[in-house]
């Protein structure tokens, strides 16, 4: 299946500290490509891998689960495992619940953690109603392009693939039940006006983890905050994340 223009996987070979980036549900790499450059240039080593089903057709991503989408960003996790010394993990919106799902599963292999607008709580009647949708109609309007930025875009899907959308509820029950596994630093960026995820995901967040948890709110920007206002904040405050919590240094030695 052809990909969209655009929505191609982006990796960089840097220094020893590797970050993995995992984009949305109906998204693409597209959404966090200036992210994953911005740490490509400090010297890291970035894997901004396409998820299945995501970047072609709405009608092939009805063909994966979630299952499928967290296979990809595990794999790719081993991966800088193999070639880096620490591994960040950082996501937006349900990627955000699948670097959540990675640090819950691999534990002190993962480094920290940071995640823009995370979704780990059903809080949309769509969603919950989605398991019984999936026999009555293939999809739904589609909730990519939620940003305040005049001028930007986001590739993604304008149809919601309602059989992928059924599987997202035992995602979020499991790191819903494993959160207290994550005791490595995590950083959470919360736009308060988000037309996509609501403030229960935050919430749940807060509510149930510990000191290592950091909230910070971005006031000028919707839900696919690394395309809006507030992304340079994004960038330059996850890269400070990684100075603070890496044993190593960003950048290979010369």
């Amino acid at each position: 299946m052809p990909v969209m223009p655009g929505a191609e996987p982006y990796h960089h070979d840097g220094g020893d500290v590797g970050v993995l980036l995992c984009h949305g549900f109906t998204g693409s790499p597209q959404s966090l490509r200036p992210w994953a450059e911005h740490l490509a240039a400090a010297g890291l080593t970035v894997s901004l891998p396409r998820l299945p089903g995501h970047g072609t057709t709405w009608q092939e991503m009805n063909r994966t689960r979630w299952e499928d989408w967290y296979a990809e960003v595990d794999k790719a996790f081993a991966d800088l495992r193999g070639r880096c010394a620490e591994v960040f993990v950082m996501g937006l919106s349900m990627g955000g619940c699948l670097a959540l799902r990675l640090a819950e599963v691999h534990g002190d292999a993962v480094q920290g953690v940071v995640v823009v607008n995370p979704s780990v709580v059903s809080d949309a009647p769509l969603l919950r109603l989605a398991p019984v949708l999936k026999w009555l109609v293939p999809s739904v309007a589609g909730v990519a392009g939620d940003i305040k930025k005049g001028g930007m875009a986001e590739i993604g899907y304008t149809r919601t693939p309602v059989r992928a959308a059924a599987t997202l509820p035992r995602l979020w029950r499991l790191v819903q039940t494993d959160i207290g596994k994550v005791t490595q630093p995590v950083l959470v960026f919360h736009s308060r006006d988000d037309h996509v995820v609501k403030p229960a995901s935050t919430a749940f967040l807060r509510a149930r983890m510990g000191q290592n948890l950091e909230i910070r709110e971005l006031t000028d920007s919707y839900h696919v905050a690394t395309l809006d206002n507030d992304a340079p904040l994004i960038f330059e405050g996850s890269l400070d994340f990684i100075r603070s919590h890496a044993s190593v240094p960003l950048t290979k030695d010369l």
